[in-house]
């Protein structure tokens, strides 16, 4: 009895030091993890509610020229930094030199520590509600009702041989200019065109605007080449990127910004949408995109002398692009910072139950698949039908 009668009172005692703003995140908090704990909320997340908040929040950020999320992550992290140094240390020392009034209040450690945990709280609770809520959707396979795909080695070499002949034609006379409306153009409307059938929102802000990354010498020694904003729901891509790369890249991270969270799905809907595209140069990008996963697959599946065949019925200025894109990249490369980068991002993606981690990114050419394989099993329905 003492000891319930004890918590009762220590019970009492912390309802009764709670702000009004702490009951505001503590709702916020199990809100959040209710919906992450159910398929139904976290679909009605993604399709109902997303869509107004990223309209809403897409309009703010697209008030100013720059990429304010890049911002407000790297002040966030200053004052996580910076603010207990000055409390518990500067503050003193700046009272003693009376640089300070004697009566400045001084906090304790608990105390500050108390307040960097609730600030970094509120900034959890608003990534997310203003998009992290997407990671909780189901799987692309249950969003459009499609089966994973059955790689069996034929399937793999006549969708590589099919993929050679795609990105050959399409690598002749390509032409830059303009090259970021087109590629904007094309992409919203390839967007546009996709159903929610298609496990997608369509577009809810037919005007985003993309922001170049604040810091892009540290994303290009990171190796990043484009990022989701979420906390104001905006799409940045690095400015260093080439311009082969610029439209897959950018209808990735456009995947993003339509509520798509898992890095391997974006890639599938980017190059769904560029390899549709009516601009040829759109879709080079689209087949380029994936150029090393089709590599990969190859060598893995079928073997290092099928692999190499492949890669000889493929154009040499393609290859040479490839080659000349890797010393491009590795020369702005930091290896610290890219292992560094690399860790975190990878905690970053368990954290948000993608359970590959990494690895997400490169599942593009088994989602490829499954969808050719169920446009041919509707095709072959269509016509039993009829």
């Amino acid at each position: 009895m003492r000891i319930g009668h004890k918590f009762i009172s220590i019970f009492r005692l912390i309802c009764h030091q709670l702000k009004w703003r702490h009951w505001v995140l503590i709702a916020l908090l199990l809100l959040i993890l209710f919906i992450k704990s159910s398929v139904y909320w976290s679909l009605e997340y993604t399709f109902r509610f997303y869509p107004y908040i990223g309209w809403m929040l897409s309009h703010i950020s697209g008030i100013f020229p720059f990429a304010i999320g890049d911002l407000f992550i790297a002040l966030s992290i200053s004052w996580v930094i910076l603010y207990p140094v000055y409390q518990i240390c500067i503050k003193k020392e700046l009272i003693k030199k009376g640089w300070l009034r004697q009566d400045a209040i001084l906090l304790k450690k608990r105390m500050v520590f108390c307040h960097v945990a609730e600030y970094l709280l509120w900034v959890y609770a608003w990534f997310y509600l203003a998009w992290g809520l997407n990671y909780s959707q189901p799987i692309i396979f249950m969003r459009m009702r499609m089966m994973p795909a059955k790689v069996s080695k034929q399937t793999l070499r006549d969708f590589a041989n099919r993929y050679v002949d795609s990105i050959n034609y399409l690598s002749e006379s390509i032409s830059y200019k303009d090259l970021k409306k087109r590629t904007q153009d094309e992409v919203l409307h390839g967007y546009n065109q996709l159903s929610l059938r298609m496990g997608i929102n369509s577009p809810f802000n037919q005007h985003p605007r993309v922001k170049t990354m604040v810091f892009t010498p540290l994303s290009s020694m990171a190796g990043v080449t484009g990022s989701m904003g979420p906390f104001f729901c905006e799409f940045t891509l690095n400015g260093d990127i080439l311009p082969h790369d610029y439209p897959a890249t950018y209808a990735h991270e456009f995947a993003h910004f339509l509520g798509v969270a898992n890095e391997g799905e974006a890639n599938f809907y980017s190059y769904i949408v560029c390899t549709a595209s009516a601009d040829k140069q759109v879709r080079f990008s689209g087949y380029y995109h994936i150029f090393f996963h089709v590599l990969n697959n190859v060598f893995d599946i079928l073997g290092e002398k099928e692999g190499e065949r492949f890669l000889r019925h493929i154009r040499p200025e393609i290859i040479q692009l490839a080659k000349s894109d890797r010393r491009y990249w590795l020369s702005k490369r930091c290896k610290a910072l890219d292992a560094a980068q690399d860790f975190i991002f990878e905690l970053y993606l368990r954290g948000n139950h993608v359970a590959e981690g990494r690895k997400s990114y490169s599942g593009v050419i088994g989602l490829i698949l499954a969808w050719e394989e169920k446009k041919n099993t509707q095709g072959k329905d269509e016509q039993g039908r009829k």
